[in-house]
C-alpha cells in the first residue's frame, strides 16, 4: 500500500532523490565506493559539496550578493547558539512565536542583553504577533519563519534598520520572497531539504567580525567560510541527499513552481478543516502554515475511529505535537497533492459516517 508521509521531519523526500541517494550508497560515481566510505577531501565528493552550496544561493537568487552558503553540523539548535555568538555584541531581539523561537532565545542571553519584541505566548503560540516595535540599537533581530508545533508562519516580515537572522528550518525552498532582506539565514536540512544530519546556513559575509569576544573555531561562520564548509568532516550522505534535493527542485522550476504546488495542497486541506464541523483549526486563519496544518477534532469520541481510517488509508504521522495536541499535517515541498487528497478523503468520509 501507497504510504502518504505527513511526518514533521524527519520528513518526506522526493522518490526519485531516495533512489539516486541508495544507489549511491552501493557505487557513487562508478568508482566501486560507497559514497559513505571515500574521503570528503575526494574531487568526488568536493564536488557535491560545491554543488550544494552552489544550488542553495542559486534558487534563493542570492549569487553575487555578497552571502555564502554553508552546510555545518548540530542542526538548528546549534545555529541558536553559533548566531549569538558571532553576532550578539550588546542587545539582540527576538519575535517569541513557538518553542524552537523560545529556545533561540534562550541560548542568545548567555551572550548578552536579549528583549522578546513580541511573542505570542498568551495564546499558545497560535498566532504571529503584529504590530510590534523594534529598538533601534539591536545588533540583530531574529524571527521563525515558520512554527512547525504550532502551524503559524510570517507572511510579512518586518522592515528593519537591524541585522535580520530567520531560522527557515520548516519552510525554506517552499515560497518565494526576497532573500535578501535577510542577512543570515539558517535551516536544519531535515524539513525540506534532505535528512538530518546537517544544517544549512546562508549568511551575508560583512556581517562578521564585528564581536569583541574571541570564538572557538568550530562555531566561527568564518572559519567555516574560509574551509567552504570542510573544517570538519561534514555530513557526508545528507550533504549529497541535500544537493539531490536542490537539483530535483530546480528541475521542477525552482521555487515559483514549489510554491503553486504548496499553495494548492494547503488549500485544500484548510478548506475541509473550514468546512467540516468534526474539525477545528489551531492556528489563527491568516497566519496559518502553508507547510504544517494543525487542527483537532470537535469531538474527542471519533479519535479512535478517524485514526483507523487514517491507518487503513495508508497516511502516516499526522498526530500533533503534545503542546497543541489533535494532528498536524506536515506538507513539505516533497508531498504529493495526491497525499492531500486521500486526507481529505478520509476527513469527508469521517463526516459522513458520524
Amino acid at each position: 500500500m501507497k504510504k502518504h508521509n505527513f511526518s514533521a521531519g524527519p520528513c518526506i523526500l522526493p522518490q526519485e532523490v531516495i533512489i539516486k541517494a541508495s544507489e549511491a550508497v552501493l557505487d557513487f560515481n562508478g568508482l566501486g565506493l560507497s559514497l559513505i566510505e571515500i574521503s570528503h577531501r575526494s574531487k568526488d565528493f568536493v564536488a557535491v559539496m560545491d554543488k550544494a552550496r552552489s544550488l542553495a544561493l542559486e534558487l534563493l537568487d542570492l549569487e553575487g550578493k555578497g552571502y555564502q552558503a554553508l552546510f555545518l553540523q548540530g542542526g538548528a539548535s546549534m545555529e541558536f547558539l553559533m548566531v549569538a555568538y558571532n553576532l550578539l555584541e550588546k542587545k539582540a531581539g527576538y519575535l517569541n512565536t513557538g518553542t524552537w523561537a523560545d529556545k533561540a532565545l534562550k541560548e542568545a542571553k548567555l551572550f548578552g542583553e536579549v528583549i522578546e519584541v513580541g511573542s505570542s505566548k498568551d495564546e499558545n503560540f497560535s498566532y504571529i504577533p503584529k504590530g510590534y516595535t523594534i529598538p533601534s540599537d539591536l545588533d540583530y533581530l531574529h524571527l521563525t519563519s515558520n512554527n512547525t508545533i504550532f502551524g503559524t508562519q510570517i507572511k510579512k516580515f518586518p522592515k528593519t534598520e537591524a541585522t535580520l537572522v530567520c531560522d527557515m528550518s520548516s519552510d525554506i525552498f517552499s515560497r518565494q520572497m526576497d532573500f535578501s532582506q535577510f542577512d543570515l539565514i539558517y535551516a536544519g536540512a531535515q524539513k525540506n531539504m534532505g535528512p538530518a544530519g546537517t544544517t544549512l546556513v546562508v549568511v551575508k559575509e560583512e556581517i562578521l567580525g564585528r564581536v569583541s569576544r574571541k570564538i572557538p573555531s568550530m562555531l566561527d561562520y568564518k572559519v567555516h567560510i574560509e574551509k567552504e564548509s570542510m573544517f570538519n568532516t561534514p555530513a557526508v550522505f545528507p550533504v549529497y541527499v541535500s544537493m539531490l534535493t536542490l537539483e530535483w527542485l530546480q528541475k521542477l522550476g525552482g521555487i515559483a513552481a514549489i510554491e503553486e504546488i504548496n499553495e494548492k495542497k494547503a488549500q485544500l486541506l484548510y478548506s475541509e478543516i473550514d468546512l467540516n464541523p468534526l474539525f477545528n483549526g489551531y492556528a489563527h486563519k491568516e497566519d496559518r502554515s502553508n507547510m504544517n496544518a494543525t487542527f483537532t477534532l470537535a469531538e474527542e469520541k471519533l479519535k479512535d475511529v478517524f485514526e483507523g481510517m487514517c491507518k487503513e488509508a495508508g497516511i502516516s504521522g499526522i498526530n500533533g505535537h503534545r503542546s497543541v495536541g489533535g494532528y498536524r499535517a506536515s506538507m513539505y515541498n516533497a508531498l504529493p497533492l495526491e497525499s492531500v487528497g486521500t486526507l481529505v478523503d478520509v476527513m469527508s468520509e469521517l463526516e459522513r459516517k458520524a
